[in-house]
């Protein structure tokens, strides 16, 4: 069920871009969300509930997906990393709690790199430092449909097809008709240039493995225990970032706070305190 907390919703206007985000909460120390690829903040609607005493809580929505503008370029990492410090000086945030799931978290890995000193602590959630070429396949496959026919064509088949794997699991958790509801609201919402950019993007980039010693706050990685492509990236994230943490959810995939509810809202929870005690 959706978040019952009480919630404003701004929007910031960058260069280029009008950038959506949501608040809950209140303290000098957010929590900051930011969701993958094809997603939203919504992405964490569910769990809000369950966050909400740990302070303030902010979810965004990256440039070309939810309801941030759809400016038709601008989908690269830099340029998503400054998206993202740019929501940080409008919104007042000055140090965060940054945690980022699959795409968001390689783009909050490259904000902790660039920006050390806004970052207190990090949380990796499904996510790599390299490229993953388990997903090259089957997105370029999407990529050239949307090409060919746009959004619409992965909306239809999200309508129709037959869910198995985590969808399945999800959609018996959130009620089959919400589950695509909300996956197609998503896909509506996505900038097509932004899908036919951020594919490949996510297929081959330069890694950051050789940099990941540079990081020095506080880390968690989490992992869905079946997210099979980005399980030993994830054990390479914890390997590489000194101290980090390597949480693996029971029984989920590449949504493991949808899949894993409960184990992923105690692994934030104990995060958030545990960096918060030693970097007040």
């Amino acid at each position: 069920m959706a978040s019952a907390t009480s919630a404003t919703v701004r929007r910031t206007a960058l260069p280029g871009v009008t950038i959506e985000w949501q608040e809950h909460g209140a303290g000098p120390r957010p929590l900051v969300l930011v969701h993958g690829f094809t997603g939203s903040r919504d992405d964490f609607a569910d769990v809000v509930d369950d966050l909400t005493d740990l302070g303030r809580l902010v979810l965004v929505d990256q440039r070309g997906h939810g309801g941030s503008s759809n400016p038709g370029t601008g989908y690269g990492f830099a340029q998503l990393v400054a998206d993202l410090r740019g929501l940080f000086d409008a919104a007042g945030i000055d140090r965060a709690d940054l945690l980022g799931h699959s795409l968001g978290g390689m783009v909050a890995l490259r904000f902790a790199l660039a920006h050390p000193e806004r970052v207190a602590s990090l949380i990796l959630m499904d996510t790599s430092a390299r490229s993953v070429p388990l997903l090259s396949a089957p997105l370029e496959r999407m990529r050239a449909a949307v090409e060919r026919h746009g959004m619409q064509r992965l909306i239809d088949g999200l309508s129709s097809m037959a869910l198995a794997g985590e969808d399945l699991d999800i959609a018996r958790i959130e009620g089959e008709e919400r589950f695509r509801a909300r996956g197609c609201a998503k896909l509506a919402a996505m900038d097509p240039a932004a899908f036919l950019a951020l594919v490949p993007l996510l297929s081959d980039h330069p890694p950051l493995v050789a940099r990941l010693g540079e990081i020095r706050c506080a880390t968690t990685v989490l992992v869905g225990e079946h997210d099979t492509p980005f399980v030993p990236t994830s054990e390479e994230l914890a390997h590489g970032i000194a101290g980090a943490e390597l949480v693996r959810i029971p029984g989920a995939g590449h949504s493991p706070q949808k899949s894993g509810r409960e184990a992923w809202i105690t692994a934030v929870r104990a995060h958030v305190r545990r960096a918060r005690a030693q970097t007040p």
